[in-house]
């Protein structure tokens, strides 16, 4: 055996030093745009191979002879190319790919920080596409997200499927990012959705359930991701004017304009993107005013926002550096309750609102870098600051200070690694309404995601660290048994996981599974907010501990096709609990003394929670026939409760008197589709919510008029929208929206009463 071995192992090592090398180089475009595809695959004989750079170009090498090559990415048809090299040469081959009209197409960031097919990501995702926005005369991104099955927007703030509920603006547990980095205010933790810039959106990419492994803090209950764009090849200009006119409300006593011209808003759009050599710019912005339909409440805002990005060339390819910059002022006034359910319902309660003017701007740099071994640096930062002036003495200023490094790694054998480290810092300063505060927020974080044949798998976990002023461990003080108070010190760095699978069961058929983690830390304005607005009194909670908690759903996901038209169905279960929940409770907190007699809100950790439901989607787009169709529809229900309810100890400070939890909507469905015939295009979206069971009983006790209105509206609601355009010339449409059809009155939280009919017109041109 050893006298055949040995030769052979001579033959293999002569081969080895004296074989000779070839290389294949090229770049790989879309057929349709023209534009170069960035992380497109080439498989070298099913075995090994490259991913193409941030400029479309691959370069690998083989041994000499007959090669299968296979060019491959999300959303287009594979082609398979024989090529025959000799030794020392280098074969130049450029490649254009086919869109696949057979796949949606629709492709992801959000799910594992990197691009993803809709189908084959572990998690319960949706995409709003630009379209959409357009096509609505959107003029702020809440509007959107209020559209997506499953998700409810009360008052500013996102709740996916019942994971949160109402909190006075106070906190969030979705995380709102713009371009993957958090967009939350440092000083109350929520989101200011007026100040995303319409006018750039690529994409709006929502994951549903725990997100903390992936993304820290406020991500517990999903991630909603605004996804900002960059120039094409071509150059691309858009401007969008539109103006709004308020109908008389159908009750006759809520119009308080009444014999005076109805109020109306206008503003418009603009966006120009264009590639100047390496140097891409995109500039954007918006101008807005708006009389309101509710008394006082007007809106004026201004904002405007870039996009720069430099690709470098020669020995510095694949380097690119960058600045993303918004900025916005908005003065207006803010509607905080009512006056009274029948002639005040649409006045502010005692006849005067808060009048504030904001400033808020994001300054975020970036640097890039595509090494020539499939891998990613990434260093990014974000500065952003918001400063509230108001009449009523409850100004603040806060910064954010955040940085991440993230490195990614994509191997030939569909693995993906990334790797990273964040760090957060905030700035808050104010008077009476919180005082002066600063925290640090450190986390590191690692994904790995494995796709086989029919089968992806995915791995997270994320460590953080947090301090707010000087305290940086979570301390409990509690009574012992010899009446003594213990404290008991946890680990300073928190650790959160989350696993997920996805398996392609049959040829159109996905299967998923997931579980994650969730960890919040509270926002400065829950734990130190004191304020007094329209009868309510807010009290601060410096003793407020994190809430954490986990999610997980299972999920069949399958693909439809009718002709043209293409879509999925998507069926998912899912099942949450919270530990420590925090949600602002009602009761005594502060002295015995009128018009309040020490009644107010605190935020406090209520107990132990759990949620489950099940939600079914659908979505698509294509052709049926001569007709185009989008379809975007779900129904979602949940069953909200607090497991730990005592009813001696909690049915007094709610209106149901049981364990569900507050400003839920057990059942919800969203429904936008849209058709179109050559030039003239018709869409129409719904919205409908169960009746909101249980609000805090505070609302029904010292405002009478809010029981009786309850009493007369426990419906729920239902809202219709319907529009029509038609496209002038090719580079100019037309469109009419009616918003609320039917006019229906639609509370959204207690004492705030929702627009009634709106008709807009809109232009837009595009050249």
């Amino acid at each position: 055996m050893k006298k055949i071995l040995t030769p052979l192992f001579f033959i293999h090592i002569a081969a080895s030093l004296f074989g000779q090398d070839a290389y294949i180089k090229g770049k790989i475009s879309d057929s349709k745009t023209k534009e170069t595809l960035v992380g497109a695959n080439v498989v070298v004989d099913d075995t090994t191979g490259t991913v193409t750079d941030i400029n479309g170009n691959y370069f690998f090498k083989v041994s000499e002879g007959k090669h299968k090559v296979e060019f491959k990415s999300l959303e287009f048809k594979s082609l398979l190319m024989m090529v025959d090299i000799k030794a020392n040469d280098t074969l130049s081959n450029d490649v254009v790919l086919v869109g696949d009209s057979k796949q949606l197409g629709i492709v992801v960031v959000s799910a594992g920080k990197f691009e993803q097919n809709l189908s084959e990501v572990t998690v319960s995702m949706e995409v709003l596409k630009p379209s959409l926005i357009e096509n609505k005369s959107i003029q702020s991104i809440e509007t959107a997200v209020d559209q997506v099955p499953g998700v409810n927007v009360i008052d500013g703030q996102a709740n996916i499927r019942g994971g949160a509920g109402f909190s006075y603006g106070a906190g969030s547990r979705v995380l709102v990012m713009v371009d993957e980095m958090p967009m939350l205010t440092a000083d109350a933790g929520d989101v200011k959705w007026t100040f995303l810039p319409v006018e750039n959106c690529e994409q709006i990419e929502v994951i549903k359930g725990a997100s903390s492994a992936l993304f820290g803090s406020s991500a517990m209950n999903g991630v909603i991701n605004f996804r900002t764009g960059y120039a094409k090849n071509e150059p691309e200009t858009k401007i969008h004017f539109y103006s709004g006119v308020y109908d008389r409300p159908k009750r006759d006593s809520l119009d308080w304009w009444w014999g005076d011209t109805n109020p109306t808003y206008s503003g418009v759009n603009f966006y120009h993107a264009q590639k100047i050599k390496q140097f891409d710019l995109v500039v954007g912005g918006n101008l807005y005013s708006d009389e309101g339909y509710r008394y006082l409440e007007t809106e004026q805002r201004y904002r405007v926002n870039t996009n720069l990005r430099y690709r470098f060339k020669g020995k510095l390819q694949g380097l690119q550096v960058g600045l993303n910059v918004n900025t916005i002022r908005t003065k207006g006034g803010l509607f905080l309750a009512w006056d009274n359910d029948t002639t005040g319902a649409l006045r502010p309660s005692g006849g005067d609102l808060s009048h504030y003017t904001t400033y808020r701007t994001n300054v975020d740099p970036f640097i890039t870098y595509f090494t020539k071994h499939n891998a990613k640096h990434t260093l990014r930062g974000r500065f952003f600051r918001t400063i509230n002036k108001n009449n009523t003495d409850q100004e603040s200023t806060a910064d954010v200070y955040y940085s991440e490094y993230q490195f990614q790694k994509r191997f030939e054998n569909d693995l993906t690694f990334t790797l990273g480290g964040v760090y957060n810092y905030n700035e808050i300063r104010s008077g009476s309404l919180y005082g002066t505060h600063h925290s640090n927020n450190a986390a590191g974080f690692i994904q790995i995601d494995k796709k086989w044949k029919k089968l992806t798998v995915s791995f997270g976990a994320r460590g953080e660290y947090f301090k707010l002023d000087s305290i940086d461990v979570e301390r409990r003080v509690y009574t012992g048994r010899d009446s003594t108070n213990l404290i008991e010190d946890h680990s300073k760095v928190k650790p959160i996981f989350r696993a997920g699978l996805n398996y392609h069961l049959f040829k159109a058929t996905y299967v998923r599974a997931s579980i994650g983690q969730g960890y919040r830390f509270p926002s400065v304005a829950e734990k130190f907010i004191k304020t007094s607005a329209s009868g309510l009194d807010i009290y601060p909670n410096d003793t407020l501990k994190p809430e954490s908690g986990w999610s997980a759903e299972i999920g069949i996901k399958q693909a439809l096709r009718l002709g043209e038209w293409k879509g999925f169905i998507d069926l998912s279960g899912f099942w949450s609990e919270y530990k420590d929940m925090m949600e602002f409770k009602v009761g005594l907190y502060g002295p015995f003394v009128p018009p309040s007699y020490g009644f107010g809100f605190q935020s406090q950790n209520i107990g132990n929670t759990r949620i489950r439901g099940f939600e079914l989607t659908l979505v698509g787009e294509g052709k049926i026939g001569p007709l185009g169709a989008t379809v975007l529809a779900g129904y979602c229900y949940i069953d909200p409760v607090q497991t730990d309810f005592d009813f001696k100890r909690d049915s007094a400070f709610s209106t149901a008197h049981t364990n569900v939890l507050k400003y839920r909507y057990r059942r919800s469905g969203k429904a936008d589709l849209e058709l179109s015939y050559k030039k003239v295009s018709m869409g129409m979206s719904m919205r409908a919510n169960s009746f909101m069971e249980n609000i805090d009983s505070y609302f029904v006790v010292f405002f009478p008029s809010m029981a009786s209105y309850r009493e007369k509206h426990n419906t729920g609601d239902q809202i219709f929208d319907y529009r029509v355009s038609y496209q002038m010339l090719k580079t100019a449409k037309i469109s009419f929206i009616v918003n609320n059809m039917f006019n229906r009155e639609v509370m959204g939280r207690p004492m705030d009463l929702q627009p009634p009919r709106v008709y807009a017109v809109q232009l837009t041109v595009k050249f």
